[in-house]
C-alpha cells in the first residue's frame, strides 16, 4: 500500500501513469516496464556560458579521426542550434575533419566546408558517403586536381598533399592526420597510407583492403613486394598500390605473382595486390574488388 495520497494503491497509481504515457513498455517478453521521466520534470538552471557539460572524446573512441582540434559532436550541435534555423548556412572555414559539417547537415542546415589540406577533404569526402549523406554527384569540391598534369603538379608540389588526394580517388579513408603545428606533417602510418573496408555476406566482420600510394619517381618493384609484406602483416583481404606514373613490367610481375583473395559473397577470385595509376582512377576504371563502384 502507498499509504496516503492521490492514489490508495501501487496498481492504481500505476494505471495512472500508464495513461498518461508515462510508463515505456519492452519489446521482448519478460521485460521490465520503465518509468519514463522528461528534462523538464527535473526543474534546473539554463545552460550558462560556461560549458561543462559536455565531455571530451574519449582516446579510444572510433569517432577520434586524429585532429587535435576535433571537437564533440554534442559541443556543435549546441553551437548550431542556439545561433540558427533549419534552412540557415552554416559556414566552417577551417573543417578539418568535418564534425560542423556533418552536423549542421544532421540538424537539416545548408552548409560549406573550407579546408586547404586534401587530408581533410579525403576525410570527409569518405565520411559523408559512409554517412550515405551525398553521393559524388551531390556536392562540388573546388581546387581539386582534376587531369594528370594538375596531379602532376600537385605530387610534385607536395607528396603527402598527393597522397591523400590520391587516396579520396579510391575512396579510401586516409591514415596519418597531422598531429602538430605544420600542414601536411604525416604521422607513422606502419606501411599504410589508407584502407577500405567491407563486409562478406552475414559475416559481421570487417575486411580490409590496404592502399599505399606512390607520387614520386624511382617507384618499383621492391614497393609492390613491400605492399604484399604489409598486406599479409595485417591479415589484410587485398593491397592496391596507387602510382602517377606507369608500373613497369618487374613490378606487374611482382603482383601477378601474389595470391589471390576468393570472395565468399561474390564466388570469384580477386587479385591480391593490384596497380591502378591516377590516370585510371581519373577515368573512373575502378580496382577489381569484392563491392560495387561508389562513384556509379
Amino acid at each position: 500500500m502507498l499509504g496516503k495520497g492521490p492514489f490508495p494503491d501501487v496498481q492504481t497509481a500505476l494505471d495512472k501513469l500508464d495513461e498518461i504515457g508515462r510508463i515505456s513498455w519492452p519489446k521482448k517478453e519478460g521485460g521490465t516496464p520503465m518509468f519514463m521521466q522528461y528534462k523538464d520534470d527535473l526543474g534546473g538552471v539554463d545552460v550558462q556560458d560556461l560549458w561543462t557539460d559536455i565531455g571530451p572524446i574519449p582516446p579510444q573512441s572510433p569517432k577520434r579521426l586524429g585532429y587535435p582540434t576535433q571537437k564533440p559532436a554534442a559541443l556543435l550541435d549546441r553551437i548550431i542550434e542556439a545561433s540558427s534555423d533549419e534552412g540557415d548556412w552554416v559556414l566552417d572555414p577551417f573543417c578539418g575533419c568535418g564534425t560542423a559539417i556533418f552536423e549542421a547537415n544532421e540538424l537539416k542546415r545548408n552548409w560549406i566546408g573550407i579546408d586547404i589540406t586534401h587530408l581533410a577533404i579525403s576525410i570527409m569526402k569518405s565520411a559523408l558517403r559512409e554517412m550515405k549523406v551525398y553521393t559524388p554527384r551531390n556536392y562540388q569540391i573546388i581546387g581539386e586536381p582534376t587531369t594528370f598534369n594538375e596531379a602532376q603538379g600537385l605530387a610534385k608540389a607536395d607528396k603527402y598533399q598527393f597522397q591523400w588526394w590520391s587516396l579520396s580517388l579510391l575512396d579510401a579513408r586516409p591514415i596519418g592526420a597531422p598531429e602538430g603545428s605544420k600542414v601536411g606533417k604525416k604521422g607513422a602510418d606502419r606501411g599504410r597510407d589508407g584502407y577500405l573496408t567491407f563486409k562478406e555476406g552475414n559475416d559481421p566482420n570487417f575486411r580490409r583492403i590496404i592502399i599505399q600510394a606512390k607520387g614520386g619517381e624511382n617507384v618499383g618493384a621492391s614497393d609492390v613486394r613491400d605492399l604484399i609484406g604489409t598486406v599479409n602483416n595485417w591479415k589484410a583481404a587485398m593491397g592496391i598500390l596507387i602510382t602517377l606514373d606507369e608500373p613497369t613490367e618487374p613490378m606487374k610481375t611482382e603482383a601477378r605473382d601474389a595470391e589471390y583473395y576468393e570472395s565468399p559473397t561474390w564466388g570469384r577470385k580477386y587479385p591480391k595486390i593490384q596497380i591502378v595509376t591516377v590516370k585510371q582512377l581519373l577515368e573512373k576504371k575502378w580496382p577489381e574488388m569484392p563491392f560495387p563502384n561508389p562513384f556509379q
